[in-house]
Order: C-alpha cells, then structure tokens, then sequence
C-alpha cells in the first residue's frame, strides 16, 4: 500500500461556471468528458497518459453534486487493494460508502468516511 494522495475530485453545481472558475483563478487544463458525467483536471504539465510529467502535482477531477456523490471536495489515495484497505478501514472504525467500482482499462476506485466524517477516496491500479 503507498498510502500516496493520488487524485482530487471538486463536486459542483454549475459545470460551467466551477470549470470557468478553476481555469482562470488556477490555470489548470479542465476537459469535459460528457460521456463520464466527468470533468478531468490537470493542474500541471502531463504526459501523453495524461499522467503528471513533473513532480510537485497531483491530477484531479469534477463532477456534478448529487445525492450519491461526496459533497465536498474529496482526496484520494493509492492503496494496493481497496477490499484490504475498506476492512480496515471498517475495523478501525470507519464506514464504506461505495465499494470497489472499476473504470475499464484504468483501475478501481471506492469511498470511505473516516471516524471525523471526512469522505475520502481510494485508488487501486489495474494489475498488468
């Protein structure tokens, strides 16, 4: 498990205006992928992956705010199984709120609140 902080996702409710907002107040690069229902951010220079290409930054993403979704932005992080990680994280007295979801060809991500109530995210690789 890496334990890195992978991925950041800003919910909104207004694509335009919050895609607007980042673009100009930060810089980043925001593309809208309307088949996802997704906006992918990227805060820096990245390679043709869409990776980040230099150190420093992390990559990111928006999402419209609906009643299943994380409310507040939300941090994500690296683990080497989210199925290991959500049991403890359940043992350690947080609660699963989505299981293990997969994004073809890319990996699986899942949602957990901590024991303050902070909905956090973890990222799990496709295995090669």
């Amino acid at each position: 498990m890496s334990g890195k902080i992978v991925h950041f996702e800003i919910p909104f409710d207004d694509g335009e205006r919050a895609r607007g907002f980042y673009r100009e107040a930060f810089g980043w690069n925001v593309t809208e992928m309307p088949d996802m229902n997704y906006t992918v951010v990227a805060t820096g220079p990245t390679s043709e992956q869409g990776m980040p290409s230099e150190p420093g930054f992390i990559n990111g993403g928006m999402f419209a705010r609906a009643e299943s979704a994380p409310k507040n932005p939300v941090i994500t992080i690296d683990v080497a199984s989210i199925d290991e990680t959500l049991q403890k994280v359940e043992q350690l007295g947080g609660s699963k709120l989505v299981g293990r979801t997969e994004i073809p060809d890319m990996g699986f991500y899942a949602y957990f609140t901590d024991t303050e109530g902070n909905v956090i995210g973890l990222w799990e690789n496709v295995r090669s």
